[in-house]
């Protein structure tokens, strides 16, 4: 390890500007076609995988702000691409699902997002890719480590 910190060869600076390189890309594509932005997106990601959760459980799944969260259902239930019903015992809790419209979109995001993913490794051989999801679950966990 070095001493001198340069920021661009800093890994937490290179993770950063990887994941926003790539998600404003297939942004685009998300806003282009279907009018969502990114946080939109993986709130109708989640619903469509776990639906009937709350906001507060979207933004734990995602790891998403709050705010963000809120501002992302807002949006899409003025949209009608989520339906949201109050729990009997606890009128303060929402309940959030894909309306027919947001899973029309979902289902035509889903494939456009994998078809994505698929070419941005294409050229990472299956045993570098391997080695690399389990690099990133170790700096995963142990960045979850540091920040107790």
């Amino acid at each position: 390890m070095k001493d001198e910190l340069i920021l661009e060869d800093f890994l937490p600076y290179r993770l950063s500007i990887t994941s926003h390189t790539v998600s404003t890309n297939i942004a685009r594509i998300y806003e282009k076609r279907f009018g969502v932005s990114i946080p939109e997106w993986r709130v109708i990601a989640i619903l469509g995988r776990f639906p009937g959760l709350s906001a507060v459980e979207v933004a734990e799944r995602t790891l998403m702000d709050k705010v963000a969260v809120s501002r992302a259902v807002t949006k899409l239930i003025k949209n009608g691409r989520i339906d949201r019903q109050f729990a009997d015992a606890d009128r303060r809790r929402s309940i959030l699902k894909l309306s027919e419209e947001g899973q029309k979109v979902h289902n035509e995001i889903a494939p456009l997002a994998l078809e994505f993913e698929r070419q941005l490794v294409e050229d990472i051989s299956e045993e570098d890719y391997e080695r690399f999801n389990s690099i990133l679950e170790q700096l995963l966990d142990k960045a979850r480590q540091l920040g107790i």
